[in-house]
């Protein structure tokens, strides 16, 4: 068995702030013939943890997603207060300007006198009408200040509430941001309570389960033949295929690592088509298709509580960010409890012709196949935001 996985373990523990040690192989005794169920329930509880990991990344993710659009709009209220505020003040400078020209025209007469006394009553007339349109000018002064001042302490009110909002947001995501290391502990502290043969056993015991799933469900006739991609299609599932091999850290949407949304939402923008961020929301938001109409490019979703998302590559496979510390890989459908499948194109024409991308070789492995039976070195430490 190779040590591949054991590498997965160290990355994840290292971004958990964890340092990685060599387990004794005395530390347990290696499971034999009768230990089945032991290991069995190993692995039920490691993927249960990583499970865990992913659904806290994913809430993680979605904060950081809300924070963003919260930042977005204090700059803007901000902005249109700047900007009322002057308004505000330049609706001032006229009121001022016009209160001063009424006291220096002011006089005891009435408009009416005036006229009647006046030695030119045309004159009288005319200048008549210029004090009733300054009139009217005070009135829109006037209206555009008071329109002015009740929109600046409506701004000044929305923009200290955005800011509440951002700040909650923040302390939520920090929350959230332990809840994820602490799950990422859970996880390397069970792997490393573990010796090098009982790794190895988990490891055979997960690649068998997962050839029969996909076995199953091959045979199940979930899936038909498969269609031909869009173009824009095409494009995500090359730029996805190009990531084979890059780190899966959580949070990261590229270009040095990914986690299993990251790379999903990364490859449909850079096609051309934004979608959104996590996997429920690319689940709840985007276009649902039954899984015998799967085209490559398509979007495959996990878990009841769609905590996990890969893209379809055809011909039953998916390209996906696996878990903490593994790699971007090719993988069968059946990976993981499949929970459907959404198309971020629903509009897209199929291409007439379509040549699958060409697989490097190891693609199927992604540093992920199996528990491993060593310690590699640790990497250096990832920053967590």
């Amino acid at each position: 068995m190779s040590g591949r996985l054991l590498r997965l373990v160290c990355t994840a523990a290292v971004a958990a702030g964890i340092v990685c040690a060599p387990v004794s192989a005395a530390a347990d005794p290696a499971p034999g013939p009768g230990d089945t169920r032991s290991v069995a329930g190993l692995l039920t509880d490691l993927q249960r943890l990583y499970r865990e990991a992913e659904k806290a990344t994913e809430t993680y993710n979605g904060t950081e997603e809300r924070l963003k659009r919260q930042r977005a709009e204090v700059r803007r209220l901000d902005a249109e207060l700047a900007r009322t505020r002057a308004s505000l003040h330049d609706s001032r400078g006229a009121a001022g300007r016009l209160a001063r020209q009424q006291y220096q025209s002011s006089g005891n007469l009435s408009p009416y006198l005036r006229l009647l006394l006046a030695r030119d009553p045309q004159h009288a007339i005319d200048q008549g009408h210029v004090i009733g349109r300054l009139a009217r000018e005070r009135v829109e002064t006037v209206g555009r200040l008071t329109g002015a001042e009740k929109k600046a302490a409506d701004l000044a009110r929305r923009s200290r509430q955005a800011l509440d909002r951002q700040v909650a947001l923040a302390e939520s995501q920090a929350e959230q941001r332990d809840d994820v290391r602490e799950r990422l502990r859970a996880v390397e502290e069970l792997l490393a309570s573990l010796t090098p043969e009982q790794l190895a056993a988990l490891a055979e015991l997960e690649e068998s389960g997962i050839a029969r799933e996909q076995e199953r469900f091959l045979a199940s006739g979930a899936l038909g033949d498969d269609a031909k991609p869009s173009a824009e299609g095409e494009r995500a599932v090359r730029f996805a295929v190009e990531q084979l091999g890059k780190p899966y850290e959580w949070g990261a949407e590229g270009p040095a690592s990914y986690d299993c949304s990251g790379l999903t939402s990364v490859a449909w923008q850079r096609a051309g088509t934004a979608i959104p961020r996590t996997s429920q929301e690319q689940w709840a938001r985007l276009e649902r298709v039954p899984l015998n109409e799967l085209r490559p490019g398509d979007l495959v979703v996990y878990f009841p509580e769609a905590t996990h998302v890969a893209m379809y590559l055809g011909d039953g496979k998916v390209v996906q960010a696996p878990r903490p510390g593994a790699e971007v890989k090719v993988s069968p459908i059946a990976a993981n409890p499949v929970l459907g499948a959404v198309r971020p194109d629903p509009g897209g024409e199929p291409l007439r012709r379509y040549t699958p991308p060409r697989l490097p070789e190891g693609a199927t492995d992604g540093s992920d196949e199996g528990y491993a039976d060593a310690y590699a070195p640790a990497a250096p430490e990832t920053s967590i935001r």
